[in-house]
């Protein structure tokens, strides 16, 4: 069964931090990459940043780098995104994904989704 639950977004001003944390169960935390998209209203939701569940590969999109950091706690199942120095354009829905499609360095889709948390940056 596979299971993400993400938490962590909230309203913050610019140049704020916040830190998401996406819960896995246990058959979703084999080794595969992890990671998380971001929806802005009236955009297609894209690939933010990727790690590998059994290792310490990461994969970001160029708009973040610097920013936002992904890491893991394989004891608690739990992939994070650290975000530094938010800005106004990281507003989105962030969505926490599993098994994702990675193409040519960019993280293009996945095969499992969580419900998504809020981020507001304003």
């Amino acid at each position: 069964h596979v299971q993400l639950v993400e938490s962590g977004g909230d309203l913050v001003q610019p140049g704020g931090s916040l830190r998401l944390s996406c819960v896995a169960s246990r058959s979703t935390y084999s080794p595969n990459y992890m990671g998380w998209f971001r929806q802005a209203p009236g955009k297609e939701r894209k690939g933010v940043a990727a790690i590998y569940t059994d290792g310490s590969n990461t994969y970001y999109d160029d708009s973040v780098k610097g920013r936002l950091t992904i890491s893991q706690d394989k004891a608690k199942n739990t992939v994070y995104l650290q975000m530094n120095s938010l800005k106004p354009e990281d507003t989105a829905m962030y969505y926490c994904a599993a098994f994702l499609v990675i193409q040519g360095g960019r993280i293009v889709d996945a095969h499992y989704w969580g419900q998504g948390t809020q981020v507001t940056v304003s």
